[in-house]
């Protein structure tokens, strides 16, 4: 089992900046990759950015350039710095890990961009 916390959501304004954290803890040997999703209200969980064990990152295009994921293994911790935050990024933010073909999700984190 692995167990993920996430940390960091909040109120921020339009063009400002949120880093979000997720702590992996439990059986985390040979997690795959960990990433972010988000689910706005009425709509569907969608992918923000994940990252490998080796370092490969990804975005979805609404994030890119604007959104950065990083790690660090020996905390067993992922990132989201988020700049140039929109009123569209306003969800609840997932961390999910990746392991041996199980998703584990946490519980989420609220993100609210508005002036």
């Amino acid at each position: 089992q692995v167990q993920v916390v996430e940390s960091g959501g909040g109120l921020a304004q339009p063009g400002g900046s949120l880093r979000l954290s997720c702590a992996a803890s439990g059986s985390i040997v040979s997690i795959n990759a960990m990433g972010w999703y988000r689910q706005a209200p009425g709509k569907q969980r969608e992918l923000v950015a994940t990252i490998t064990s080796g370092g490969t990152t990804k975005y979805a295009d609404t994030v890119k350039g604007r959104f950065t994921i990083s790690r660090d293994n020996a905390k067993s911790t992922v990132y989201l710095q988020m700049n140039s935050l929109k009123p569209e990024d306003t969800a609840v933010y997932y961390c999910n890990a990746a392991r041996g073909g199980m998703n584990y999700w946490g519980k989420g984190t609220l993100v609210t961009v508005s002036s």
